[in-house]
């Protein structure tokens, strides 16, 4: 009881600022390696199977290690779990189609772009406050400079195509992930320890994504380099990730976490040209700019009537 209180203990803005923000942008840097590790799955495997895969391995992680405090959720919130995991799992196989469908920069910034926004709608229509107007300019400062450094390579060769059901695809992507970051950040202010519930949570959706790693095939992650990335998926971008992640959810709204989380794409694309050899145009570079001061007003402390 005295860990909890302390945890939710008044501290200096700039202290308290950081204590979530820090934590989310760390997950955001592990998650923009997903890209750059699946890159080196083998040959012919479906996008779908690698997340599913890295996220039953990654959720189990989560739900072993949050055993130690097990949730005691009352009829209401078992529901919010089980909706919770439904989303977790729903996200692989709505996001990772787009991606086939329209590309990785299109499905990319659709979903990411969308999920604060979702988030800001889900937490104004569950009576959970109204973003402030601070919050708005940062996030569409943010999702700007994201839409510039995505799709900053294809617009310079003109080879950007869209397609109508990968973008609903990853509309859906982008609303099961503000689905539950919400429902994760309600469960944690209602006192339960945030490793309780990512573990339940994602512990429950490793059970939904394991028909969906055996039915595209399980042969790949047998091979010296599937194994490899299935860990990496499974250690650093969903047990690891989460973990941070989910202690964000304590000292931030979901709205700015959701937000903060559009650093991804800057890291996946920083991978890209340091790790994988890839070149960036001008248009991406100056995105990555604009992204970055949309990041800082996000990060900045706030005032007493902001």
């Amino acid at each position: 009881m005295s860990s909890r209180t302390s945890t939710l203990a008044p501290a200096r803005p700039h202290t308290a600022a950081w204590r979530g923000s820090a934590p989310i942008l760390a997950a955001s840097v592990l998650w923009g390696s997903t890209g750059t590790a699946a890159s080196f799955a083998p040959a012919g495997t479906s996008a779908a199977a690698i997340g599913s895969a890295g996220l039953a391995l990654g959720g189990l992680l989560l739900y072993l290690t949050g055993r130690g405090k097990r949730l005691r959720p009352n009829a209401s919130e078992r529901w919010l779990l089980l909706l919770g995991a439904v989303a977790v799992a729903g996200y692989p196989v709505t996001f990772y189609p787009a991606v086939a469908r329209t590309g990785v920069a299109v499905a990319t910034v659709i979903a990411l772009g969308s999920a604060p926004v979702f988030a800001g709608l889900l937490a104004w229509l569950t009576g959970r406050g109204t973003p402030t107007p601070r919050w708005c300019l940062a996030t569409l400062i943010a999702v700007i400079g994201c839409a510039l450094l995505v799709v900053g390579p294809q617009l310079a060769t003109a080879t950007t195509t869209i397609d109508p059901l990968g973008v609903a695809l990853a509309l859906c992507g982008g609303l099961t992930y503000a689905v539950y970051s919400l429902i994760g950040g309600l469960l944690i202010a209602r006192g339960h320890a945030s490793n309780s519930v990512m573990g339940t949570m994602f512990g429950l959706a490793a059970a939904l994504a394991l028909p969906i790693v055996l039915a595209c095939g399980p042969a790949w992650v047998l091979t010296a380099r599937g194994a490899a990335v299935a860990l990496h998926l499974a250690v650093f971008t969903t047990f690891l990730a989460y973990r941070l992640f989910g202690y964000g959810l304590r000292h931030t709204t979901v709205e700015t976490a959701t937000a903060l989380t559009l650093a991804e794409p800057a890291v996946a694309a920083l991978l890209g040209v340091t790790v994988v050899g890839e070149r960036l145009p001008l248009l991406s570079w100056s995105g990555m700019a604009v992204l970055a001061v949309g990041l800082a007003l996000l990060t900045r402390p706030a005032r007493a009537r902001d």
